[in-house]
């Protein structure tokens, strides 16, 4: 869309202010908000604003950026008052010198599409991300939950409505949804929008999250994408299918009729090379302490690393397709969870995946066995390797995976390692309330 164009649909709109958002190397959403007269020059020029601030950007001492709005991602805030109409852009992030901001977690992407669309094909996803409401007591937040619902439940409090009024206005904002649920836990939703191409849907990722919690706070409640909210119960995960096409022919280049799971040699190197990567990519995908406390056996988070059709509980699934419908071929990704990067989730996944077809690597035989029945000994016998066990394994996984270090460079790379290193230190000298009630009278 021009320039020209977006500055008609917004006087068209009626717009009074201006999201400018993007993302911190965590995912989290940040925004500069302008007055509607300011847009024509943040088209033209950029916006600047204060790098140092913004967790994994540049040290004090060169701390000036400017952002620049992708005019593809306009929409208008639909829960905005009517006298402060408000419009949204993403943002991509620049040094004074015009160039791409190597930190910025979307250019990271942008670099790995730019990859593999320079080999002919182009990168779709589709994350379903699940989430919790909980309510709020007296202001603050607690995990109550504000439903006793179970799987695909027809719930007779808010819930069902919450959902609605979620899915309207991510319609409004241009996310096309194909269905939404509560999930299997107390409190949990899952809303299942279309896939796409990798950066236009990290984009609607974020914008997802956006919208979750600003719809839940409508309501006197607070939403999260915290990976295991309560002790005992599943945890919100993001499984992410993926697929190639050629973009010349637009065909399914993981699709082969002659294969007896109807996938294509290029599909079992990106697989493998997936299955390669994936402990070096953890700290990506299950980024915070608490991640690994969803990622155990029998709470449907898959920590063995397998793949398969039918089992769930292998890493990668080749998820059924209808007939005649070979273009929905693909492969779904079940480790990653909701409190990742989306940008740089999908810059890794798909750096992996290129890894595995410029190699040639073979994945091992699937196994179509619950691998959550298998002991130590069974494991040992298929050579089924299991996810890092916590984040400390995780980065330190991170810290020696190739791929996963160009993919990030070295800039994002080393001050990622960094602010993990702190999150653990800070976690590790931590006395926890399950410490003080197993220790304290007995010591």
């Amino acid at each position: 869309m021009s320039y020209e164009d977006v500055l008609k649909r917004a006087e068209n709109d009626g717009i009074k202010f201006i999201y400018l958002q993007f993302t911190d190397m965590f995912g989290t959403v940040k925004n500069v908000t302008i007055p509607v007269e300011k847009l024509p020059e943040a088209l033209e020029r950029g916006i600047w604003f204060d790098g140092s601030s913004i967790e994994g950007f540049v040290r004090i001492h060169e701390s000036d950026l400017f952002l620049k709005p992708d005019t593809e991602t306009y929409a208008v805030i639909p829960w905005e008052e009517r006298d402060e109409k408000t419009a949204r852009f993403i943002c991509d992030v620049f040094r004074p010198d015009g160039k791409p901001f190597e930190g910025d977690p979307r250019h990271i992407l942008k670099k790995a599409v730019s990859e593999i669309n320079g080999m002919g094909l182009e990168y779709y996803v589709g994350p379903e991300l699940e989430f919790f409401i909980f309510r709020k007591e007296n202001g603050n937040i607690t995990p109550v939950t504000h439903d006793k619902a179970g799987y695909f439940d027809f719930s007779s409090d808010l819930a069902s409505n919450i959902r609605k009024d979620m899915t309207l206005c991510m319609e409004q904002m241009g996310i096309s949804i194909e269905a939404s649920h509560h999930e299997v836990a107390w409190g949990q939703h899952e809303i299942d929008f279309r896939y796409g191409k990798a950066v236009a849907t990290a984009d609607n990722a974020i914008t997802f999250k956006f919208i979750v919690k600003a719809i839940a706070a409508k309501y006197g409640l607070y939403a999260t994408f915290m990976p295991k909210p309560i002790q005992g119960i599943n945890g919100s995960g993001m499984h992410v299918h993926q697929s190639l096409f050629n973009m010349k022919t637009e065909k399914n280049v993981f699709f082969d009729s002659k294969d007896r799971y109807k996938l294509s040699e290029m599909a079992y190197s990106f697989i493998a090379g997936q299955m390669q990567h994936i402990k070096g990519m953890s700290a990506i995908l299950s980024p915070t302490v608490n991640s690994y406390k969803r990622l155990l056996p029998g709470y449907e988070a898959a920590c063995y690393i397998s793949w398969a059709q039918i089992n769930r509980s292998a890493l990668i699934r080749i998820p059924r397709y209808s007939p005649g419908r070979e273009d929905s071929t693909r492969c779904e990704l079940r480790c990653p969870d909701p409190s990742c990067n989306p940008y740089l989730a999908f810059a890794v996944m798909l750096k992996a995946g290129i890894d595995g077809i410029k190699k040639g690597m073979k994945p091992p035989e699937p196994v179509e066995e619950n691998v959550f029945d298998f002991d130590d000994s069974k494991l040992a016998e298929r050579n089924i390797e299991v996810l890092p066990y916590s984040l400390i394994d995780a980065v330190k996984e991170m810290r020696k995976n190739e791929v996963v270090k160009e993919t990030l460079g070295n800039y994002l790379f080393s001050k990622y390692i960094d602010a993990k290193m702190e999150e653990w230190d800070s976690f590790r000298i931590s006395v926890t309330d399950w410490e003080t009630k197993r220790y304290l009278e007995k010591t």
